[in-house]
């Protein structure tokens, strides 16, 4: 079974039904059936035309639910409207979705986590974590927002700015390596990107280019964690770094700055430099000063005082840090790192400790796991 394959149809087969007049909860619900239905007779029966046999049990799943409460001439009527049998056109309808999904009548956050349960695939846990929030609270308002556009015809697609919102979320899910979604984030971008003229939608997409071009030195052969000073840049994909960096140049010349650009251009100045040791922090502080005016992020604001301690030196650092609120998280992994860097050792191992045991995935708890050894060993050489 290509549970890949499934997964790239669903948004196309989604579509489709929303197109034939099915609600989004309603079409949502006869696509996981059709789902169910294709891994059960898949194995033995595979298809020849994957998207054709989905969207057809699919729009039978959906018709028979709606004749458990309609009349018999409108069940009639619905009846003729059942797709022909024969190939259906490969056309790729992701994209559309996810505007269709940031639909009007719901608030960006509800569109946002939305659109990542249904389109791209991500657990409600996972949503909940990328915006900070139990993950009750998460399901609430995933449930809330499907109740909201329950019936309502996505004849209004929503705005750019949210859909930009879930493609950096995808792609961050897709990059931490918890769910493979990072290369169709940056697909889904690119075509954006060609569709219209946003500066933010280039700040997007040359984020996401610059970012995937250390992909393969994020981890060791061993699968644990490499920190961004201690990558092998002689492995980065330059030919991206630069494609990247172009994007971002024409998109800062237009001087309408928004948020994702900035993220680019701090990308971009981590990109450059030839070691760690010659990263232009100073540079860096200031983009995350102009990243902090435009969205005032708790975590804009964890990440700009790791700047400030490397800038300015560790206590200043440590100082930005007591700002803020130490329930964010990672915020006891930066001040472990803070104090590290300050000579209190003892302090920062206890913290890397304490970090790990907070971590959101396996990986980086190890990391910090090991943080805390190397430090202890150091201790008592």
């Amino acid at each position: 079974m290509d549970e890949a394959l499934l997964r790239n149809l669903t948004p196309s087969v989604l579509t489709v039904l929303v197109r034939r007049g099915a609600d989004f909860a309603a079409a949502e619900d006869a696509v996981q059936e059709a789902l169910v239905e294709a891994v059960r007779v898949w194995p033995v029966d595979p298809p020849r035309d994957a998207k054709g046999w989905l969207v057809t049990v699919a729009w039978r799943r959906f018709l028979d639910a709606r004749r458990a409460d309609a009349s018999r001439r409108r069940r009639e009527d619905r009846v003729e409207e059942e797709p022909a049998p024969g190939p259906t056109p490969a056309v790729d309808d992701t994209l559309q979705l996810y505007f269709l999904c940031a639909h009007p009548s719901l608030t960006p956050s509800s569109a946002v986590a939305l659109t990542l349960r249904a389109v791209g695939g991500l657990t409600t846990r996972q949503i909940a974590h990328a915006y900070l929030v139990p993950e009750a609270t998460m399901a609430q308002r995933i449930s809330r927002a499907k109740r909201t556009v329950s019936g309502v015809r996505f004849d209004q697609p929503g705005d750019v700015a949210t859909v930009l919102r879930v493609l950096y979320l995808v792609f961050n899910e897709g990059y931490s390596g918890d769910v493979d979604l990072a290369s169709e984030a940056i697909r889904l971008t690119r075509q954006l990107a060609a569709a219209i003229d946003h500066p933010e939608v280039a700040g997007l997409l040359a984020l996401m280019l610059i970012h995937h071009a250390r992909r393969a030195t994020r981890t060791a052969p061993d699968g644990s964690l490499v920190p961004l000073a201690e990558q092998d840049r002689g492995r980065w994909d330059t030919a991206l770094i630069a494609e990247g960096v172009q994007i971002l140049q024409t998109a800062l010349a237009r001087d309408r700055l928004g948020e994702f650009q900035a993220q680019a251009a701090i990308a971009a100045l981590h990109a450059d430099a030839p070691t760690a040791e010659e990263t232009d922090w100073v540079q860096i502080l200031e983009w995350y000063d102009e990243l902090t005016r435009l969205t005032d992020s708790p975590v804009v604001r964890l990440n700009r005082a790791v700047a400030v301690g490397e800038a300015d030196g560790p206590r200043a650092g440590l100082a930005a840090l007591a700002a803020l609120d130490d329930s964010l998280p990672r915020h006891t992994a930066v001040a472990a790192y803070l104090h590290e860097r300050d000579g209190d050792l003892a302090t920062a191992a206890r913290l890397y400790a304490e970090a790990a045991r907070k971590a959101p995935n396996l990986a980086e708890r190890d990391h910090l796991t090991r943080q805390a050894a190397r430090l202890n060993a150091r201790r008592h050489l």
